[in-house]
């Protein structure tokens, strides 16, 4: 697969998000593999309180996917920008799309895919509240056709003990320790001043589709990101990035 170091021009993003592969560097890669895989960040554009920009799930994913990318011998996509964010509709910036387009966004891609030759698709998730696209893979995969979400909730487990997170994941659910932290390694220049002082936990949300996220907090952050270090950042996405092998494996292997 190469070392780190060769792989750092085709996947090296421009702008932070957008993959900088030509029609080439996807032919070599695609040489030495004995089945294609593409990588798909998927996103959000919604709120993250007043310190994390609205584009933070698109952050997060492209960092995961760029982890993976840089440990795996997949193809990287542009990620899917905006995604359903319904929840948080009462805070000024939030754009959503219905779950259906999402679907539909997903379907197509992974169809496009195929009539290319990549025939197996991995959807690295960077937003919690786009519980369709565990339906999407779950549906691919009962046609027959190679499908998977990364990272599932045993992952970021994982990598939050790996990392030394503090938050458990019920309480770390927006804009917390995990996600601060991603972006204090990867985009520190996103953060403003506030995250330090902005901690707020609500862990009972039994009612949150039915009231969305202004009922739980305020600020728009449920978690503790005062907590959050550039180094638990670092280490959350090399976690990410061990785990994601036995996704490799299984969607690489003939059984």
């Amino acid at each position: 697969m190469g070392g780190s170091h060769e792989r750092s021009a085709a996947y090296g993003p421009v702008h932070g998000l957008l993959p900088a592969d030509t029609t080439e560097d996807v032919r070599t890669r695609g040489a030495d593999v004995s089945r294609q895989i593409a990588v798909l960040p998927v996103g959000s554009h919604e709120q993250h309180g007043p310190f994390l920009p609205l584009a933070t799930d698109t952050l997060v994913a492209c960092a995961i996917a760029r982890a993976v990318a840089d440990s795996c011998p997949v193809h990287l996509l542009p990620p899917v920008t905006i995604s359903c964010s319904h929840e948080h509709a009462a805070w000024p910036g939030t754009v959503s799309i219905s779950s259906v387009t999402l679907h539909a966004v997903v379907r197509d891609i992974a169809d496009s895919l195929r009539r290319s030759g990549v025939d197996t698709l991995v959807l690295v998730n960077g937003h919690g509240g786009n519980y369709v696209l565990g339906n999407v893979v779950q549906e691919a995969s009962a046609r027959g056709e190679r499908m998977a979400l990364f990272p599932a909730p045993e992952d970021w487990e994982a990598a939050r003990e790996h990392a030394g997170v503090v938050t458990s994941l019920l309480t770390d659910m927006h804009a917390g320790e995990i996600e601060t932290s991603i972006l204090l390694h990867t985009s520190p220049e996103v953060l403003r001043p506030g995250y330090e002082t902005a901690d707020h936990v609500s862990d009972d949300r039994r009612h949150l589709l039915t009231t969305g996220m202004s009922a739980y907090t305020d600020s728009g952050v449920i978690g503790r990101p005062s907590l959050g270090t550039a180094e638990k950042g670092r280490d959350l996405l090399a976690s990410l990035a061990d785990s994601f092998g036995a996704y490799f494996s299984l969607l690489t292997s003939d059984g």
